[in-house]
């Protein structure tokens, strides 16, 4: 048994029923995706359109792309005609240039809205008021080619777990404040990474987005 297969089983076998595991793959080759991908993982996350799209054309098709790092809007066109769900929808002009891509193609692409509730400023998101703001006009009736299935967030990047519990209870509020304006359909709560996830799990994630746990540390170079 390989390394990254061993790392994905562990992961795996540490996470309750109900949550769905994304593989993080950025940066790393696509022979190492295949080896987690033989190994039965279908779900993997990416941050850069260019990189996902090169992965997407060399491996096989059932697998489910995310989007999950900063998209910019001309970088959109890369990924529209294939990406299941993008997981870093942090503004309104995001949002509405991700639906005029995904209506090129006729597709319903899947989104969640990034709140930001980190103690850092140069992390992404939405402000929670400023979000209920844009929601309060019902803009999501407008792009038809977006599906809301819920929220998303990175918590902030300290040791200190009282700091990063309270962020992932943050989220958690948010995504319980949000749900009853989407419906069923609004049923994602996507935090925690390699090193917090399990404390995610336990304030209520329903996606964990885990990297070097499976594949190793990444190679910034790239």
């Amino acid at each position: 048994m390989s390394e990254i297969v061993s790392q994905l089983t562990r992961v795996r076998e540490s996470l309750p029923s109900g949550v769905t595991l994304v593989a993080v793959s950025k940066t790393h080759p696509a022979e190492m995706i295949r080896q987690a991908y033989d190994a039965g993982q279908r779900i993997f996350g990416e941050s850069r359109p260019q990189e996902l799209r090169e992965k997407y054309e060399s491996l096989p098709r059932d697998i489910e792309w995310h989007m999950i790092g900063h998209l910019q809007t001309n970088k959109i066109k890369y990924i529209a005609p294939f990406v299941a769900m993008i997981q870093s929808v942090d503004s309104a002009r995001l949002a509405e240039a991700i639906q005029k891509e995904a209506a090129k193609y006729n597709r319903v692409i899947d989104i969640l809205l990034e709140i930001h509730v980190a103690q850092e400023e140069t992390k992404t998101g939405w402000n929670l008021d400023e979000l209920r703001d844009y929601l309060a006009g019902a803009p999501f009736a407008g792009l038809p080619n977006l599906r809301v299935r819920g929220v998303m967030g990175i918590a902030t990047n300290t040791d200190d777990q009282a700091v990063i519990r309270h962020d992932f209870e943050a989220l958690r509020h948010c995504f319980e404040t949000l749900r009853p304006q989407f419906g069923e359909a609004f049923d994602t709560l996507s935090m925690g990474m390699s090193h917090d996830y399990r404390l995610a799990v336990e304030c209520g994630s329903t996606m964990v987005r885990v990297g070097s746990s499976i594949f190793g540390e990444r190679d910034y170079a790239k």
